[in-house]
């Protein structure tokens, strides 16, 4: 159980693989009596969903919400909530023809090591990306309670390739950057630089390869106080459950590597009152210190890699002959997964977020909204 589920007063554990018949969450902790809004559920899912665009796998899969259980008369019960999504198109006929090459980069070999041949491979089965959409129904869970206590979470594309944005975006007003984001098909806030995004990903895909990307995430409003140390601070808690949306290779809190080119004293952030608030200058802690919140917005940056299954001829071994050989692995990926995935880190930050507010008494097990 404990590599399926995360959390302590709002838990989630997840189920199913990529063909599998479903794929789904059970949340226990969810606040008795909270409206179970089903259209943001989904409006959240649209967001990750296949098939969006020529920029996202062929795949076509709907993506709609069933509450199993834990919801009556349109309001969470108490009971544990479980979530599905059916798995409709499915074609495992690819991975039948190349199951004895490990793909590079891909779960393959770890997966044949760990559980002996026994793990469903197809489509990368427990580890594929399409298990984030069950994340997503959680996250949605997470996000209506957070914004009862006006704590809103962002996130958006900075980067994909070499192509940065390094525009100061003003996110005061999360519905006008909402609005922005969702124009731009690979989810950015700068106008022109997304129309040189969306063309850095058809040239990488009509050549067969991929690209990687930045996201962003901001969290406002969320109080100070919050987090712990060692073991329970709240970077290392929200960076456990980035690490579980597959393709992320790293994070960067506040300044994050850029901290390591400053002193002391242009890193340092100072305190100020204003208003009877105290508060800092600037940001570059992230609003975390020590582990806990600072009452300043939390900031970090996520690193998504490029999707590692492409249409090129690849250096792999067949396990069968136990041969080095060259191979082409066919199939329907995306040839950039970062716009697909700034919904999953939006999900991933409200979950940990909302058990950390449960968890020290910040909101009642009973919804007091």
């Amino acid at each position: 159980m404990g590599d399926n589920t995360l959390g302590t007063r709002f838990k989630i554990t997840s189920f199913g693989e990529s063909h599998g018949d479903v794929i789904g969450i059970v949340i226990d902790g969810v606040p008795a009596g909270l409206d179970i809004d089903i259209d943001f559920i989904q409006s959240e899912l649209d967001k990750r969903r296949p098939g969006q665009s020529n920029l996202t796998t062929g795949r076509a899969e709907p993506d709609k919400v069933r509450v199993m259980s834990g919801m009556f008369h349109d309001k969470a019960t108490g009971a544990p909530l479980c979530l599905i999504i059916e798995n409709e198109d499915v074609d495992s006929t690819k991975y039948e023809e190349f199951k004895n090459f490990l793909r590079p980069s891909q779960v393959d070999y770890t997966a044949l090591k760990k559980y002996g041949g026994f793990a469903d491979y197809r489509g990368s089965g427990r580890f594929s990306g399409r298990i984030t959409a069950s994340l997503v129904m959680a996250g949605a869970i997470a996000k209506h309670v957070l914004k009862e206590k006006k704590i809103t979470i962002f996130a958006y594309t900075t980067s994909i390739g070499t192509l940065l944005d390094e525009t100061y975006h003003d996110l005061n007003d999360v519905k006008h950057a909402i609005q922005i984001r969702e124009k731009s098909p690979v989810r950015s806030l700068n106008p022109r630089l997304s129309k040189e995004m969306v063309q850095l990903i058809e040239d990488v895909r009509s050549q067969r390869d991929s690209v990687g990307g930045v996201i962003k995430c901001i969290v406002n409003s969320f109080p100070e106080g919050v987090g712990g140390p060692i073991f329970n601070g709240l970077e290392s808690n929200i960076s456990r459950a980035i690490f579980s949306i597959p393709g992320v290779k790293g994070i960067e809190f506040g300044a994050g590597f850029k901290a390591t080119r400053m002193k002391g004293s242009e890193h340092n952030d100072p305190w100020v009152v204003e208003k009877g608030k105290i508060m800092t200058q600037k940001n570059d802690s992230g609003g975390i210190i020590g582990g806990i919140s600072t009452g300043m917005p939390i900031v970090f940056n996520v690193a998504i890699k490029p999707t590692a299954t492409i249409g090129k001829a690849q250096k792999t071994v067949d396990l069968k002959k136990m041969e080095n050989v060259e191979y082409i692995f066919s199939g329907r990926h995306d040839p950039c997964i970062v716009p697909r995935a700034v919904v999953i880190v939006e999900a991933m930050t409200a979950i940990v977020l909302l058990d950390f507010l449960l968890t020290e008494g910040h909101v009642s097990p009973k919804f007091d909204g």
